[in-house]
């Protein structure tokens, strides 16, 4: 097995990917829910701080990150987003105040 090939093949073995479903306040008080491998870049990318970001949260910055979940693949955490999406704001709130 050649060095590089070693390392990759092991890199992909020990090194976990978690996924964040994650909800943030917006400057309008409107609140945005998402999935990100990285809630810190994700953060920046909203506040314009990096590219790319929702077109959402571009006219609403700045955002603050209130609440996240942890999944150990992007499928869990996809199907967590769209529950909450599909939750009231009060529901919402309520999910926040519990954590």
């Amino acid at each position: 097995m050649s060095s590089i090939y070693h390392s990759i093949f092991t890199y992909s073995l020990y090194t976990r990917i978690m996924y964040y479903t994650y909800i943030l306040k917006c400057s309008d008080s409107t609140l945005y829910t998402g999935i990100t491998t990285d809630i810190e870049r994700r953060l920046k990318e909203h506040n314009g701080t990096m590219a790319w970001g929702a077109k959402y949260t571009k006219i609403r910055q700045p955002v603050e990150l209130l609440y996240h979940e942890e999944y150990s693949n992007r499928s869990e955490a996809s199907k967590r987003e769209s529950e909450i999406k599909k939750m009231t704001r009060e529901k919402k709130l309520q999910l926040i105040s519990q954590k």
